[in-house]
């Protein structure tokens, strides 16, 4: 029998992680066979190259090196790039993960040459229309043929939004895979000791939306939020993050330790022994809450709205008054649960392509 030929499309940081379970679950696939196409859209060697070695996800048949820029010029070039790899692979199924500007390219090119798309979490909102990614996952879904839903509330509001239910598909959380598989790999980062930080006295934040770094009064507000903490904070310093303070001359307080991005593993350690995370990540506000951390949420809105009803997640926006007093309040240990599924999201995800 034939396998089926799957060509996925990744670029940034969160991709990488997802894409470390499902790929592991293609391979054990008999009637699959994986490609993949790095767009280049987190070009720096901590954002991207560290993943691949520690995760042990395949190397990319493609590297097309595009990052930085304007959306559209970016979004514009990966979609020329994407075009013409599959015209001459001719792929069964083209798969992208999460709201990128490389997820929407890759799925855009896939659509227009009738190769069908199949949408690793789909169906989350944050109804802010004014986010990039929230109009890459919107218009990512509306031309997929298959929807991996992580929750019941994704499936909810993809059906809203009138696509049909046999095209959905409720497999879980790949990122929930992945917590499991990796915790017991987690890494203490070298630099850790030096700080003279003790375990579970600290808060790890994490700032890379352009929603607060393309704003200035967004970013003087969050460090000042920050500065305010009670505990120290360490911060692994995002590219875009660390050009903005540089531009701005902000110098964050005493507290706030700002370090080189990390990999994945000590990501891990980092969220295991830290008191709380602060961040505006959507990806780090599961892994949150995946490791029994509280969550403060430097945004106004978010996809995983299941964690705000929870109560283990707190919105603050870039409030500065709102984040010092969050981030030094005494949150409870959230208890985790089956929300985001059994930890076998990937499997699911292979299986259903494989019998498509």
């Amino acid at each position: 029998m034939r396998k089926k030929n799957i060509m996925t499309v990744l670029g940034a940081r969160p991709q990488f992680i997802k894409a470390a379970a499902v790929s592991r679950a293609i391979a054990r696939e008999d009637g699959l066979v994986e490609r993949i196409i790095h767009t280049g859209q987190h070009y720096d060697p901590g954002m991207s190259d560290i993943f691949f070695q520690e995760m042990d996800i395949p190397k990319p048949a493609y590297q097309l090196g595009i990052g930085g820029g304007p959306h559209g010029a970016m979004t514009g070039e990966q979609l020329a790039r994407i075009e013409a790899i599959l015209m001459e692979e001719k792929p069964d199924w083209v798969l992208v993960y999460g709201d990128t500007n490389s997820t929407l390219a890759g799925a855009l090119a896939a659509a227009k040459l009738h190769i069908p798309v199949a949408h690793v979490e789909a169906g989350l909102r944050s109804h802010n229309r004014r986010m990039p990614e929230e109009i890459n996952r919107v218009l990512t879904d509306h031309i997929s043929q298959i929807l991996f839903a992580p929750t019941d509330v994704a499936h909810r509001q993809l059906r809203r939004e009138g696509v049909a239910d046999e095209q959905i598909h409720i497999t879980g959380d790949v990122m929930m895979d992945v917590a499991l598989h990796y915790r017991a790999m987690a890494r203490r980062p070298a630099w850790f000791d030096a700080l003279g930080i003790a375990c579970g006295d600290f808060l790890l934040c994490t700032i890379h939306r352009a929603e607060n770094t393309d704003t200035e009064q967004r970013m003087r507000d969050i460090f000042l939020g920050l500065s305010a903490s009670e505990r120290p904070v360490i911060l692994p310093l995002h590219p875009r993050t660390r050009n903005t303070l540089r531009q701005l001359g902000l110098e964050p307080g005493p507290q706030v330790h700002l370090v080189e991005p990390v990999g994945y593993l000590e990501m891990v350690w980092l969220e295991m022994h830290c008191h709380a995370v602060v961040t505006d990540s959507g990806g780090v506000q599961k892994e949150a809450y995946f490791h029994g951390k509280p969550c403060i949420t430097l945004r106004e809105e978010t996809e995983w709205v299941e964690l705000v009803e929870l109560g283990v997640n707190t919105l603050t926006g870039a409030d500065s008054e709102r984040i010092a007093q969050h981030i030094n309040r005494q949150s409870a240990r959230p208890s985790t649960g089956d929300i985001y599924g059994d930890g076998r999201a990937a499997r699911h995800i292979a299986r259903i392509l494989a019998d498509y």
